[in-house]
């Protein structure tokens, strides 16, 4: 892939090392090196809260984000639990993101603690001043170097690794310096035994899907017909498939603010519902919620989905268009408990969510 002068040659993901559990290394020194679990109120004990970050020694006990903070609890007995504190690691990404943009210009956030960058320049060089940078802070990062996002992306997964595998040259720095470089040039080397969904972008299912296809590596995929590829998945999604197996992507820093064309909210409770009654009311107050958030941020909606959960995990939503787009929280609420009642309501409850899919600003 050739640079025309066009586009920068080099896109860096940068990708914060165990975020959450940085950001309380940072007010709580003393923590540093233990196994930390951030989840929930803090508490191991709740039912159905779950772990949204683990510190690395935390994760050596097979601790993951996701997973219930009991199970935590009886996989690392010795664990320190802290309770989410969103609004510190809002403000510590507001930091990271200042910094990011001091440091190498312009910035496409891409998450609470990663982003892409660009340069024309040395991309080992920037790398190096962005890991400093990050440092000074009290964090750390993993830098991802590529000829576009999707490399550069997989690449910070490379730099975060802790081991070699057999495809990594011996004389890589990454695993020691938390940079990595991911280009056309060592992708078959480094991507083409892997499977499908080491891809970004390819999830379970779509792995599933090309393996019935006899397409189980990246190799394969490279190798694949788009013809059939486009067949199989669609005229679109079947040559974009064919174009990820071929390490290309997207080359562009996009720096505008990402406008959600939605918003939801959903509930786990700590005890499963049975009675249809609370079961309405839960639905209300969350569609209330979500609809008054909207309208102070004066958006408007047009269609409102419920999710519901069961106790055995059997999930499905529903949804219905709202007559007019609209910001009435009445209207939002009203639809969202028509939506509810065409549920069968016969099995216990564990999970609600309301959707609102909106309007563009």
């Amino acid at each position: 892939m050739g640079y025309d002068g066009t586009v920068p040659r080099w896109l860096l993901h940068v990708d914060l090392d165990q975020f959450q559990a940085a950001v309380e290394f940072r007010r709580r020194p003393e923590l540093r090196g233990r196994p930390v679990i951030v989840g929930g109120e803090g508490d191991p004990a709740q039912p159905r809260k779950v772990v949204t970050c683990a510190s690395y020694p935390a994760r050596a006990y097979g601790v993951r984000a996701g997973m219930a903070l009991r199970m935590a609890q009886r996989k690392c007995p010795e664990g320190v639990f802290l309770p989410v504190d969103m609004a510190a690691y809002e403000a510590a990404s507001e930091e990271i993101m200042a910094t990011l943009g001091r440091v190498a210009g312009a910035v496409e956030v891409w998450g609470m603690d990663e982003a892409f960058v660009a340069t024309d320049g040395d991309p080992w060089q920037l790398a190096a001043e962005i890991r400093s940078a990050i440092i000074e802070l009290g964090l750390t990062c993993a830098v991802g170097i590529g000829d576009n996002k999707l490399t550069a992306k997989l690449a910070t997964g490379f730099a975060k690794s802790t081991g070699k595998t057999s495809a990594e040259p011996e004389h890589d720095p990454g695993a020691a310096t938390g940079i990595f470089e991911l280009t056309a040039a060592n992708w078959t080397d480094l991507m083409g035994h892997r499977p499908t969904d080491a891809l970004w972008g390819v999830g379970a299912r779509i792995a599933t899907r090309l393996a019935d296809l006899g397409i189980t590596t990246v190799a394969d995929l490279m190798s694949a017909d788009r013809a059939r590829l486009a067949a199989a998945f669609g005229p679109s999604t079947g040559p974009y498939l064919w174009v990820l197996g071929h390490g290309k992507g997207d080359t562009e820093l996009s720096t505008a603010p990402r406008i959600p064309v939605g918003r939801s909210k959903s509930e786990t409770f700590p005890r499963d519902l049975t009675d249809p009654g609370e079961i309405r009311r839960e639905v209300a107050r969350i569609a209330t919620e979500v609809a008054e958030e909207m309208r102070e941020h004066h958006r408007i909606s047009t269609r409102v989905s419920v999710t519901v959960r069961t106790k055995t995990f059997y999930t499905r939503s529903k949804q219905q268009k709202l007559p007019t787009p609209t910001d009435d929280i009445t209207t939002i609420t009203d639809t969202a408990l028509a939506i509810i009642d065409r549920f069968d309501l016969d099995r216990p409850i564990r999970l609600l969510g309301v959707r609102l899919e909106l309007l563009p600003p």
